[in-house]
């Protein structure tokens, strides 16, 4: 174990820059390596690389061959070299605990860590629960432990400087709505227990975001055990309100040192430079007993949508009041056959009579608000079919629901791009700004419709927010509906892509993936969004739809592991270099 540690200082300090280096093992040639290796439970790198010698696998690999040779003979490493150890020590990462990995990740997933209405996270009982299953397996792992007052779990590994490296991960979760969670064969999920099918790990946090506690906390595991000496220390900052208030980090961060590099793993791979700014617009409709509308008997009394504003859930229920529930659900049915072939045919629109009247439901694709585009708003939908209902039949009683139906038609309407309410632009690199009609409140006193954008660089959010202000108050002054707006907005995040710390990052990613060498940019906010050179590391694939605030949440099994040798190899690989700078 010494060994391991000296060999990779002495590979480190006295690299030689050679004319022409080697290339390093590609994500090919690795799986090779993963097909053909069998690590024990008790074996060590140094019994993984022995084996890799004496088998055929690298035959044709010369230069690895003399790198593992080298190293194991406390030789000096050239720059490449050592960047082949350290992929080696990802793949023996993956190897040796990818299984235990998801073993832990299903006992992180079993604790519903998500927001309980007037409970404070740090005080949720759940939390506690979580904190205690991080602490004890630091423990395990002989990793330093802090709770930050139940705000933010601190579990480090140590270097040889004071310079921090922080690693951005998050415990809470989103809400769920038990009776979405199912494939389309008929198997019922449980949201919080981890369900294996094929290759997909199903429940609420596999993809958002527990998997990356898990691989950072097994990554420096190996890292602590195998003595891999590091330049520098290295902190995993586990987030508790992430998906809500976002308070946690800042009171971390108000008794703590600020660490010099950030790195999240909670958006994109490979490396993701540029984050669009966040906002919020919440609209408030006082509760008023419906009106009737010429003959109108019906009357909405109650809808749901997304449970968190940065949430497009997979379907919207309302209930309606009615005398003749027979033959409202045969006007809505026949009406909702002919909106859904008028907007696109991706989503349905079914009412049932119940006990209580008439239930009506929008179904779409559930999806994460940053990213509208890959989901089929049931929300907006349901607002704007309701809309089309009064204007065609006007069956509905006028009340704060159809006074949100007209708001939304008028100012949101269908479009995820802000084009009816005339706030759309596009940056070249990070996009277009991107609208979410997606959370619902309703209770005895109010209606509440929050709306999420995603804004790019390009605008002056100050005065964005403001002419969005303005054209809300003008539509309030001509339609007369009584509605409250609160709104917030925050600036997007544009990193400089120049420096050892995000190129290094790149080549990490870019190879092991076989991905493109190219930043990028998310429409997702992070926690390292305000930080020194924060960026996004995955661990979500760009050219694959994010299952993370979705019904029936997955990680991919084969993703996972990968990820566990992508932050393994990436510890190792930030950690040795001279500077970051």
């Amino acid at each position: 174990m010494l060994k391991t540690g000296v060999v990779l200082v002495m590979g480190f300090i006295n690299v030689v820059y050679a004319a022409e280096p080697t290339a390093n093992l590609s994500a090919q040639l690795a799986s090779q390596v993963l097909a053909n290796s069998k690590v024990q439970a008790a074996d060590k790198f140094d019994d993984f690389l022995a084996q890799l010698v004496s088998s055929k696998t690298l035959s044709q690999q010369e230069s690895v061959l003399v790198a593992i040779k080298k190293y194991r003979a406390n030789k000096t490493l050239q720059d490449t070299e050592l960047h082949q150890m350290q992929r080696l020590l990802g793949l023996y990462s993956r190897a040796k605990y990818g299984q235990a990995a998801m073993n832990t990740l299903a006992q992180l997933v079993a604790i519903p860590t998500f927001n309980v209405e007037g409970l404070e996270q740090h005080d949720n009982p759940q939390f506690h629960k979580m904190a205690d299953a991080i602490a004890n397996i630091a423990q395990d792992f002989n990793l330093a432990f802090r709770n930050i007052d139940n705000r933010v779990y601190e579990v480090s590994v140590k270097g040889s400087s004071d310079e921090v490296v922080g690693i951005h991960a998050h415990a809470d979760v989103v809400p769920v709505t038990p009776s979405l969670w199912g494939l389309e064969d008929g198997t019922k999920l449980d949201p919080f227990k981890l369900t294996l099918i094929g290759d997909r790990m199903y429940g609420r946090g596999t993809e958002d975001d527990k998997n990356g506690i898990v691989v950072s906390l097994y990554a420096m595991k190996v890292i602590q055990e195998e003595n891999i000496p590091l330049l520098r220390n290295f902190n995993l900052l586990i987030d508790t309100t992430e998906e809500t208030t976002s308070e946690a980090i800042p009171y971390y961060f108000a008794r703590n040192p600020t660490p010099n590099y950030n790195l999240a793993l909670d958006g994109g791979y490979p490396v993701v430079i540029a984050e669009k700014g966040f906002a919020g617009i919440t609209a408030t409709f006082p509760s008023r007993s419906g009106q009737a509308k010429q003959s109108a008997l019906a009357e909405i009394v109650s809808i749901s949508g997304g449970l968190a504003i940065n949430q497009i859930p997979a379907a919207s229920v309302v209930t309606i009041t009615t005398t003749d529930a027979t033959a409202l659900v045969s006007q809505l049915n026949l009406l909702g056959e002919k909106f859904v072939v008028a907007n696109g045919g991706d989503f349905s629109i079914h009412a049932a009579a119940t006990s209580q009247g008439v239930e009506l439901t929008v179904k779409g694709v559930s999806a994460h608000s940053s990213e509208p585009e890959s989901g089929v708003n049931p929300v907006s939908r349901m607002f704007v079919f309701i809309h089309s209902v009064q204007q065609q039949k006007a069956l509905f009683k006028l009340n704060h629901i159809t006074d949100a139906a007209d708001y939304v038609v008028a100012n949101w309407g269908l479009d995820y791009l802000g084009k009816t309410l005339g706030i759309d632009f596009s940056h070249d690199f990070m996009g277009p700004l991107t609208s979410s009609l997606t959370q619902i409140k309703l209770d005895d006193d109010s209606l509440q419709v929050g709306v999420n954008l995603r804004v790019p660089v390009g605008r002056d959010v100050v005065k964005l927010q403001q002419e969005i202000m303005d054209k809300l108050a003008k539509w309030n002054k001509s339609s007369g509906v009584n509605v409250a707006y609160d709104i917030y907005m925050s600036e997007p995040m544009y990193r400089n892509p120049k420096g050892a710390w995000v190129n290094a990052l790149l080549d990490v990613a870019s190879e092991n993936l076989s991905m493109p060498r190219e930043f990028g940019s998310s429409s997702g906010g992070t926690s390292v969004h305000n930080l020194p050179n924060g960026v996004q590391f995955g661990l979500a694939m760009p050219d694959q739809k994010y299952s993370g605030h979705n019904a029936n949440e997955f990680k991919r099994v084969d993703q996972f592991l990968l990820d566990l040798q992508i932050i393994t190899e990436m510890i190792a690989r930030i950690g040795q270099i001279p500077s970051l700078e």
